[in-house]
């Protein structure tokens, strides 16, 4: 089970971190990816880790602003967005999926390729 908080309504140009735990099961073999849907859109990636690894990507929209992260001794992932715009408004989700630890080398941005979701949380952004 994965866990999302931290989500809420902010102005624009402010910050807020989102947090994802898991239960029941260790991050370590997993990609864990940030995905957001805005109502009336498809969910669209946001930042993936492979736990293992600590490599990380970004969608081109978040680069510079966006950081995601983990902590180990937490089993949690962080996505810390700086900058926020009213276009980042949207329900979060967090994700994982099993990974080849030696050879995934970057985490897939497809939804579909996601196993296992959280309940989402949702960020608002004012102007």
């Amino acid at each position: 089970q994965l866990v999302e908080s931290g989500g809420g309504l902010v102005q624009a140009g402010e910050s807020l971190r989102l947090s994802c735990v898991a239960s029941g099961f260790r991050f370590d073999d997993y990609a864990v990816g940030w995905f957001r849907q805005a109502p009336g859109k498809e969910r669209e990636f946001v930042a993936a880790v492979i736990w293992s690894r600590g490599n990380t990507n970004y969608a081109d929209s978040v680069k510079g602003r966006f950081t995601i992260s983990r902590d180990n001794a937490k089993n949690t992932v962080y996505l810390q967005m700086n900058s926020l715009k009213p276009e980042d408004t949207a329900v979060y989700y967090c994700a994982a999926r099993i990974v080849n630890p030696g050879l995934a080398v970057v985490a897939s941005t497809l939804p579909s390729a996601y196993d296992y979701w959280g309940q989402g949380t949702q960020v608002t952004v004012s102007s």
